[in-house]
């Protein structure tokens, strides 16, 4: 297939293609994805794919701007009714088997092996991008069409739900017979806004992204969804293996919060960071966990000198992981 580029809202570096991927079998019309890339460097020496997380979409151009500056093709993918790719009607982020993202994870892989046949491919992925990721990699590998990828990089992946036993257990049960008579019923949730006001221009924050399209309390969330998300949880911790060097980062600390301080810059708001370390390892053999203190939810949207923290162990990181690959 031939990609149709036009130009994306982040400016003359940056075009995006739309992926037409059919009638929703969740039964919200016709569905797509959007690619958006960045020129690429003149001669590339290798490919990154980033994958957003849960009321989010692609606009962080510093993380394009690492990966680029490094010789790197620069890609990121708006997923189904997400970001770019949502359309009217459609309840955001809604679906109701993580599954379904595989159509447009292999299709953008189609495409960017056919811009540049040969170069390698590192998978970058955030919080609910950090679990699709993995498991879309685990189910190429157990389908005996392992995906062109020789590396994944996952910024805080959502791979437990946070709370109290009684949130991950019996409630969670309760997701299942409710998510085939009532899953697009929204659950009650406190009305968050820290983080999102941590980041953005508005707030305390340096990053101008449309709220539009990644609201500062983020979107309801359904039941549908989360049992999703809870049985892609329940796999993980069955154990996977992605296939390829992992690399896990995330903060040293978690903050829940419902107002801001200072300390809220220097932690992660969302999730809970141990969970995440104790289910990385489950993620496969060569998964690597990285700390980098005083990070937020989002590595790569901490403040300077934390990301910058960030950049160094994902640089040295991959350096080291392909020598090992091309020694292999």
């Amino acid at each position: 297939m031939t990609p149709t580029w036009k130009p994306d809202v982040l400016g003359d570096d940056y075009q995006q293609h739309t992926i037409a991927l059919g009638a929703d079998p969740d039964g919200e019309g016709e569905v797509e994805a959007t690619l958006v890339r960045r020129t690429p460097p003149a001669e590339p020496s290798r490919v990154v794919l980033y994958v957003h997380g849960f009321a989010d979409y692609f606009f962080q151009t510093g993380l394009a701007d690492f990966f680029t500056d490094r010789g790197a093709a620069f890609y990121a993918l708006d997923l189904r009714k997400c970001g770019r790719a949502r359309r009217p009607g459609q309840i955001a982020h809604y679906v109701s088997d993580l599954a379904l993202y595989d159509d447009e994870l292999d299709q953008s892989i189609e495409l960017i092996t056919s811009a540049h046949p040969e170069l390698p491919i590192t998978v970058v992925a955030h919080s609910t991008g950090g679990l699709i990721v993995p498991l879309w990699l685990n189910r190429r590998r157990r389908n005996g069409r392992p995906a062109p990828v020789d590396s994944a990089v996952l910024n805080s992946p959502w791979l437990d739900q946070q709370g109290s036993a009684m949130l991950r257990g019996p409630i969670t049960w309760a997701l299942i017979p409710l998510a085939r008579v009532i899953p697009k019923r929204v659950l009650p949730a406190p009305v968050g806004g820290v983080y999102g006001n941590s980041i953005h221009v508005s707030g305390t924050g340096e990053w101008d992204f449309d709220t539009a399209l990644k609201p500062l309390i983020g979107f309801p969330v359904t039941v549908g969804w989360l049992n999703a998300v809870r049985r892609g949880h329940r796999t993980v911790h069955q154990g996977i293996d992605t296939g390829v060097p992992t690399l896990v980062l995330h903060s040293d600390k978690t903050h829940f919060t419902k107002s801001y301080t200072e300390a809220a810059d220097r932690a992660d708001l969302v999730l809970d960071v141990k969970q995440i370390a104790r289910w990385a390892p489950s993620l496969g053999p060569r998964t690597t966990v990285e700390v980098v203190p005083g990070t937020r939810h989002d590595v790569f949207l901490s403040q300077l000198e934390a990301r910058q923290a960030a950049y160094g162990v994902v640089t040295s990181w991959l350096d080291a992981a392909h020598r090992s690959e091309d020694n292999a």
